[in-house]
């Protein structure tokens, strides 16, 4: 019997090499007045900018350099204000797209971040609707362009928080590989390998549904066999439609799925240290996935699912849990991951990161519950 459960997403996804071109009329049947949200380099997209233009639409542009910050959303809610926009469009990686939607939920409610943000702020939810967001990912790893949630960076908590609200799931997704083709290896691999580990990481979650389940298994095999490819040959144009798949399948998982440890432990850990967010989860995933398979004993159907992400990343019907493991690491050798020392954590931080990872929201989506001794543990193996 198929268990109760929801499932939402964008609007409308529209996915294929040239799908950007549809932007200007996109937005157009929106609203005439958009805020154009990207990375540290608007310049790049100029083209999608002109197309806006062409449309005729009327276009601010906000900068979001690196991850974005409660302060610096906090400037660019006032600044959509003042525009008085309709629409907010956001091109990038998961940074201008999760700083798009937390513009578009708090510009259309009163108040500021702190009254709406999870874990630092009051966590209301909103009172109206988030103004409608156009995404289009430049990146393949966040999955940020069908989830319903923003992730922010507050300096002064040193931490990651949430804010979400169902409204702000986008209301067009256009992804387009051929946007992805000018990555350079190294982020390449840091969002492949957050792309792999959201579609494994729902698969095997509390919260995993036959719908979440068919986007992890696809997900997991375009995955496996494209990265590596994408990360040597980035102009290769069918590894970089696998790995846009593979990531907007990550995208669909978690946000009608849950996370689990690795995203439990990635949110502290980002607030911390000045690490690539999907080079944290590939260090973490192996040893998460054995602490889990030590704690169920070896029994169950989760278990199960572990042998056949095995079989799943490896290609072979043969392959054990073991096999899927070496897959793993051997992946993460390949693709250069460094230890988290090697990004400044210390063995004196563990209990810090421990108390606030245990705390967060992605851990309550792990197959089962770590206690204190095992998220340590996990940590000094990967320090």
């Amino acid at each position: 019997m198929v268990a109760t459960f929801e499932f939402a997403t964008a609007g409308r996804i529209s996915f294929g090499a040239g799908v950007r071109h549809q932007l200007g009329q996109v937005v157009a049947d929106l609203g005439r007045r958009a805020l154009f949200v990207t990375g540290s380099r608007p310049e790049r997209y100029a083209a999608l900018h002109e197309a806006l233009v062409d449309a005729g639409v009327a276009v601010d542009t906000v900068s979001v350099a690196g991850e974005p910050t409660v302060e610096a959303i906090e400037a660019a809610v006032e600044r959509a204000r003042a525009f008085a926009c309709a629409v907010v469009v956001g091109v990038g990686g998961g940074s201008p797209l999760d700083a798009a939607k937390a513009i578009a939920g708090l510009a259309a409610n009163p108040g500021d971040a702190m009254d709406y943000l999870e874990v630092v702020g009051r966590g209301r939810p909103l009172a109206r609707p988030a103004l409608p967001v156009v995404a289009i990912p430049t990146t393949a790893g966040t999955g940020s362009e069908v989830t319903r949630n923003a992730v922010l960076k507050s300096t002064a908590h040193r931490v990651k928080v949430s804010l979400r609200h169902a409204s702000m799931l986008p209301r067009v997704t256009l992804v387009d590989p051929e946007l992805t083709l000018s990555l350079p290896p190294q982020v390449t691999a840091d969002c492949g390998l957050d792309a792999l580990t959201q579609v494994i990481e729902p698969y095997v979650s509390v919260a995993a549904n036959p719908m979440t389940d068919a986007f992890c298994r696809t997900g997991i095999v375009h995955a496996a066999r494209s990265l590596r490819r994408a990360y040597t040959h980035g102009d290769d144009l069918a590894a970089r439609t696998d790995m846009a798949f593979a990531s907007l399948c990550g995208g669909l998982a978690l946000a009608n799925a849950k996370l689990g440890a690795v995203h439990g432990f990635a949110g502290p850990l980002g607030g911390l240290l000045d690490a690539p967010h999907g080079a944290l989860c590939a260090r973490l995933l192996p040893g998460v996935i054995e602490a889990n398979v030590r704690a169920l004993e070896g029994r169950g159907p989760i278990v199960e699912r572990y042998a056949e992400i095995a079989r799943l990343v490896t290609g072979r019907s043969e392959a054990r849990l073991e096999d899927g493991l070496a897959w793993i690491r051997a992946l993460c050798d390949d693709l250069g991951v460094r230890s988290l020392s090697a990004y400044g954590m210390t063995a004196a931080e563990i209990p810090q990161i421990v108390e606030h990872s245990a705390r967060a929201s992605s851990m309550k989506g792990n197959p089962v519950v770590l206690p204190a001794a095992v998220l340590a543990a996990i940590l000094r193996d990967a320090l």
